[in-house]
Formats: C-alpha cells, structure tokens, sequence
C-alpha cells in the first residue's frame, strides 16, 4: 500500500489501530494527539507527535491542510474518538480532497453521540433500552421518586469530554437520593450546560455485558459483526464502561444473539450508517432480552480481537476505501479471548465461574492489544509490566463495586 495512513489520537484505541497497520502493512503510521499517553509511548510502530489546537475546530482543519501539503497520494485517516469523527464529518468535502475515510454523516453521528438524542430518536426501532430520564437544571422531575440503585450519565458526551473537574466520572452508579443530588451538582458547577441521563441500572455482573463491532463499509452495506461476552470492565473513574477481559462467541446467558446480531445489522443498515460501530449491551435477566447502552460511531477501545478473527480492521478500510472491494456479511462468531489485565485480576474479580473457566482454557491464545510481538523495546517492557501491576491497586480501590 501507497498510501500514508493518519491516526487521530493518542489512547490505546490509536495504538492498536496503528499495530493493525503494522502488522498487515509493514507501514509506520502517523498518529498525532492532544497529549501524551503512556499506550502510544515508547514504540517502534509508529511515528507520534502532539498538538493542543486539535481539540479545536479550526485548530483540527489546519493541522490536516498542514500534514497533507506534501503528500502525494490521498491519506487514510481513521478517528479514534467523537470529537474528531464529528470535525471529520462536518468538513468532509474539503478533508475528501486529500483524506480517505468512512465515517456516517453529521446528522446520523449526532444521533449517536448525544445519548438523549440517540434512545428519542431510536425508541421505536427494534433495538431495547433501559429505562430513561432526561434531567436537565429546569428539570421538575422528582428524583426521590426514582427506583435505585440508577446509572447517571451525561447526554453530550463530546461536551462533556472537554471538563475536567474533580470527582469526575465517565459513568456514575447511584444508591440513593442525596448522592444522585450531590453528583449532579457536582457536574453542572463544572460547566456542563447539558442534559443527564438516569437510567434504571440493569441488575447483573459484570459478565452481563456484552460488547459487539460491526463495519458498515462505503456503499453501506454490513460486511462483519462480532459478538463478545464480557468478563470484567475497567475499574478507574474515567474507564468504567470499558472490557477489561472479553470472550467473543461466548454466551453464557439466555440471550438470543443471532437475533440480536441480526437486529444491529439491520439497524445500521437502516440510518445509512457508515464505518466502524461499537455496540454495548447489558443483558437484562428479567426479559431474556439484550439492552443497548449505546453505540460508538468508531471502533471501541477493545477492538484489536477483531483481528484476531480474520478482519484486520486498517485493511478493512483499505480493501473498501483504496481497494474498492465489497465483502459479503460475515457473523464472527469464533471463540477469541481479550485481555487488558493479569490473571491475578481475572482469579480474583471475576465471579462467575464458568467464564472463568473459559478465560484459562484460553489463555495460551489472549490478545493483549498493548503488547505487540512486532514492537519490542525495553521501556515498553517495563511501562507494559508496570500497568499491569497497577491494575491491582485500581481495582483494590474502584468505586465501582
């Protein structure tokens, strides 16, 4: 392949899309991010650099002019967050002119990213929700009157993402009345100015969740879906809502998940979805059903075992976007284990135990998406070991109970 290809972002979503292109590739990829972040330091697989103006708009659109006024061939750019993804989709026409990319237009991406967007417009498609509340400052709904424990969130996540206050959370569980009034107070006093979400917490472990990563490709048409079942999620306030520990091809519920596999696929199909979807879900016990919690207009942090089932996710969009080459739909449904953390963790955190027994039979084969074979160098060896030690300490003092 000719073509430079460009990753937006610094996180361990950057670096195992960088890894793919790697692997399949030999190519070094550029990635450039806000800041600097221990998943994309100290490697031999990429080139990094930094820039703060691109949390802005207009900042983004020049770094991208810059970058491309040398280059001979169109980029293949890929997002690894929604800020990004939405600057992508709202200038299109001119980032076309140099950049390769397949993303879903603006209105689509907005009705994905704005949580109370996203379950108002989709309520009456086939996919299932948890139960709802939309609560804003002038808000009169009666918070004492809400069954607990509730899950709170904010609706603009791209907002949202930009605050840094302390006792801030990506999600918060809560108990009672006067923790849900304290939390709330907390993230308006912060500069939020958006909507919340309260949502019924579904009740079940960890091992209810499941994760799904499907690629719609240009023509917009669904060419693959996975579907894993959880084990453990992160632990860390920012964290929480990511797989720490998956299986793909495994259900250990009632769940029907070719029904549901079935259901997503129509679903993006349907809104003239474009790229990468991460799809997540708790499955609730009461109605044998699974409950979208929301979808991700990208690839998930948790992605890379995608590869690991055949579907290298840089040459996916390099067979349709460079290529042009269609895929007929494929189910992945190939047992793949995912992990983030040690096996101490998984020993001692995991409670259910035929999951568990799964995790060992295929431990010889996990995916650890940090840890490359093809990017050997001993500060990362250290930096990787290090991470994996304080994943202890993490999940001795998570919140998350």
């Amino acid at each position: 392949m000719k073509n430079p290809v460009l990753i937006l972002g610094t996180d361990a979503n950057a670096y195992y899309m960088a890894r793919c292109c790697y692997e399949e590739y030999k190519i070094k990829p550029y990635v450039i991010g806000t800041k600097v972040l221990s998943f994309t330091k100290y490697t031999n697989i990429l080139e990094v650099s930094y820039n703060q103006d691109m949390w802005s708009e207009e900042g983004f659109l020049k770094l991208l002019r810059d970058f491309a006024k040398d280059k001979k061939e169109k980029i293949l750019l890929i997002s690894t967050n929604e800020t990004y993804s939405e600057f992508i989709s709202k200038n299109k026409e001119e980032l076309a002119k140099n950049y390769l990319f397949n993303l879903p237009d603006l209105k689509v991406l907005k009705s994905l990213t704005n949580k109370e967007i996203f379950y108002k417009t989709y309520e009456k498609s086939n996919l299932k929700f948890p139960k709802t509340i939309y609560y804003d400052k002038k808000c009169k709904v009666d918070l004492k009157e809400i069954s607990y424990p509730i899950v709170l969130k904010p609706a603009n996540v791209v907002d949202y993402n930009h605050l840094e206050f302390a006792g801030k959370n990506k999600i918060y569980k809560i108990k009672n009345f006067n923790t849900l009034q304290e939390k709330i107070d907390i993230i308006y006093s912060s500069g939020y100015n958006d909507k919340l979400i309260i949502q019924e917490f579904i009740e079940g472990d960890d091992d209810c969740l499941f994760d799904a990563v499907c690629y719609v490709n240009s023509k917009g048409k669904a060419e693959f879906m996975s579907f894993a079942q959880i084990g453990l999620q992160e632990r860390t306030t920012t964290m929480v809502g990511n797989a720490a520990v998956l299986i793909n091809g495994l259900n250990l519920t009632n769940g029907d998940v070719q029904k549901q596999v079935d259901t997503i696929k129509n679903f993006l199909e349907s809104i003239n979805y474009r790229g990468f979807a991460e799809v997540d879900m708790k499955y609730d016990k009461k109605d044998n059903t699974f409950k979208v919690l929301e979808i991700n207009a990208r690839q998930g942090r948790c992605s890379y075992y995608i590869t690991a089932l055949g579907k290298n996710l840089v040459k996916t969009l390099v067979d349709d976007l460079i290529n042009h080459e269609e895929h007929e739909f494929r189910y992945l449904n190939e047992k793949v284990l995912l992990s983030f953390v040690p096996k101490g963790i998984i020993k001692k955190y995991i409670n259910n135990e035929a999951y568990k027994k799964e995790v060992f039979k295929l431990w010889e084969k996990v995916i650890k998406p940090m840890d490359a074979k093809c990017d050997r160098n001993f500060l990362r060896y250290l930096m990787l070991r290090k991470r994996w030690l304080h994943y202890y300490i993490e999940y001795k003092n998570s919140y998350w109970k």
